[in-house]
């Protein structure tokens, strides 16, 4: 957990960068919630308390990553509580979650405040403005401008707090690659397939996409690296692992062409959350030279 924060630190940095002081505040306020929430369970069930393993921290973060610069303080507050109390502490605690956390904090704080959590804003000005991924899909803002690449990149686009930087979230994947704490399969199967199916299923017709612009915008970098990649909620086979990311590009390329929301990558990644049990069963290595009882 504590290489995990040390990877989302460039992303923690560019949303400071960006979206000043009220990013830093709301990314505050997950982390105390969470940290608190989890301190609060222990309590209550009479036990030593878990804050310790920084896996409250790491999720108060990432909720907050996911939550654009304009919403109040108090959503965050009140995602990372329901992330620790409901989806984690309900089915046992770490390790017995078969949910992200995060996203499916972020997933009900949607449900409940969808303007909060659709207030987009651009870096430096805070001037509200649409998303990339809102130019690009089919349903979205007709003729309006793409950014550049560059842009895209360094993460000078409206979005989520810690999603629009796609450079920065690249450097805290690749340190987490070189610990060997995430495994390339999933971000690569999942980047991947985004890639090719918005290139072919292109507005103008077969292979006449922008994979590039639909890979570096929403929330595909953090979700593909820091959520997908979860040790509780994904599969535990090599093979398992790339029929996650596959199944979650898949997804994502679903909703954000033919759903009802631009972004996806959320909702992919808890429906194949609820699928890797199945995932699990069915690509397990057979055992054999057992004798059965």
């Amino acid at each position: 957990m504590g290489d995990v924060l040390i990877g989302l630190a460039p992303a923690v940095a560019a949303a400071a960068w960006l979206f000043g002081s009220r990013a830093v505040a709301l990314l505050a306020a997950g982390v105390a919630s969470a940290v608190l929430a989890e301190h609060a369970v222990a309590a209550l069930g009479r036990r030593r308390t878990t804050v310790g393993d920084l896996s409250a921290a790491v999720t108060g973060l990432l909720l907050a990553m996911n939550i654009p610069p304009s919403a109040p303080l108090w959503i965050p507050v009140i995602g990372s509580a329901f992330a620790i109390l409901v989806v984690k502490a309900l089915f046992g605690g770490l390790g017995g979650n078969f949910l992200n956390p995060a996203l499916a904090a972020r997933a009900m704080l949607l449900a409940a405040w969808p303007v909060h959590m659709t207030g987009w804003v651009r870096p430096f000005d805070m001037a509200a403005s649409a998303t990339p991924l809102a130019t690009l899909v089919p349903k979205g803002v007709a003729g309006a401008p793409l950014p550049a690449y560059w842009e895209l990149l360094i993460g000078r686009i409206p979005g989520c707090l810690g999603e629009t930087s796609a450079l920065a979230l690249l450097l805290g994947g690749a340190y987490l690659l070189w610990r060997k704490v995430i495994d390339w399969r999933t971000p690569a199967a999942f980047i991947g397939t985004v890639a090719v199916l918005t290139w072919l299923l292109g507005p103008q017709g077969l292979a006449t996409g922008d994979p590039l612009a639909h890979v570096l915008s929403g929330g595909l970098m953090l979700g593909a690296v820091f959520m997908a990649t979860d040790y509780v909620t994904s599969p535990v086979t090599a093979r398992g692992r790339l029929i996650m990311g596959i199944g979650c590009g898949l997804l994502t390329v679903l909703i954000r062409l033919y759903g009802g929301y631009p972004e996806g990558v959320s909702y992919s990644i808890l429906i194949m959350n609820v699928a890797t049990p199945l995932i699990d069963r069915f690509v397990a290595p057979r055992k054999f030279g057992l004798v059965r009882a």
